[in-house]
């Protein structure tokens, strides 16, 4: 199923060496978010303006991009080409956008990194609207590997999954690069790796890990709300990553809601159990895409 995101849109973009890239979440009418942090080596920009006592009650956009901490300049072209667009929070005195980011560290795969001509582009293809929003080992999951504490690591990549539920649409995009196997909960089938019998003992512990996760759907969710989201969402990354959340990874999930009314005009209790418990399975299954599509080629 394709992802359904009224008023969001999806872009990336690779770099030319193909050993890192950017992915981007675009919202220009605003939208409510949330975060969780599910690892424990983040590296990330303006993760404050999803807290619940920051004062600015709207993002405009995601940013996934790889090249661990270089990777954050490529948010400065994602700001700009917002900006350029008057997407963004309006103030006296220019349109500022909030872009909150998060990156991956895929260092291993060359001398290359994001910048911010890199992040303009992938906003520029997000505004395509004749492309397709791709799956695989492009955007931020261009150079991202898995199974890296096996000592047999495959390809990550990116993960794309939408499911409906009762007239609303939930859709996860996922950066797979985890220290951890990838196994699937549902056939448990190791879609990448394969941990050793002796679970207590790991001879590899190499740098260079961490899965990043975005739910989107058009639930109304407040930003309290999308905070829950968020770390029930987690739970699709610790049924799929072994071992999953560790010292290496710094794994961070986003919760976005589109609905015009999310602030004002909250969910209740019942949808916004529903609504996390579907965006773990949307995040479980994107997790499982982004593998299997590098296994099946």
């Amino acid at each position: 199923m394709k992802p359904v995101l009224p008023s969001g849109l999806i872009g990336h973009a690779t770099h030319v060496s193909g050993s890192t890239g950017v992915t981007v979440m675009i919202f220009p009418e605003g939208a409510s978010a949330g975060h969780h942090i599910h690892g424990h080596a983040t590296g990330s920009r303006e993760l404050d303006t999803l807290s619940p006592l920051h004062s600015t009650r709207q993002i405009h956009g995601i940013c996934f991009a790889g090249g661990s901490v270089f990777g954050l300049a490529a948010v400065d072209g994602v700001v700009r080409e917002l900006a350029d667009r008057g997407i963004g929070l309006k103030t006296p005195h220019a349109t500022v956008p909030i872009v909150p980011a998060a990156i991956l560290y895929d260092l291993d795969g060359g001398e290359d990194r994001p910048d911010a001509e890199l992040g303009r582009q992938a906003t520029q293809n997000a505004f395509d609207r004749t492309a397709t929003p791709l799956a695989g080992r492009v955007g931020a999951g261009a150079g991202a590997r898995v199974a890296r504490i096996t000592g047999k690591d495959q390809p990550g990549g990116i993960g794309i999954h939408t499911r409906t539920h009762d007239g609303y649409t939930v859709t996860a995009i996922v950066a797979v690069n985890a220290l951890g196997a990838i196994r699937d909960p549902e056939t448990g089938t190791w879609v990448a790796g394969e941990p050793a019998p002796d679970q207590a003992s790991f001879d590899h512990f190499p740098f260079g890990n961490t899965t990043l996760a975005a739910v989107i759907t058009d639930v109304p969710l407040n930003r309290d709300q999308c905070i829950l989201v968020a770390r029930m969402a987690s739970a699709g990354i610790a049924r799929t990553h072994y071992p999953a959340s560790t010292p290496l990874d710094g794994d961070v999930v986003f919760a976005v809601s589109l609905a015009k009314d999310a602030e004002t005009n909250p969910t209740g209790v019942k949808r916004l159990t529903e609504t996390g418990h579907l965006a773990a399975a949307c995040v479980e299954r994107a997790v499982i895409e982004a593998v299997s599509v590098q296994v099946e080629r």
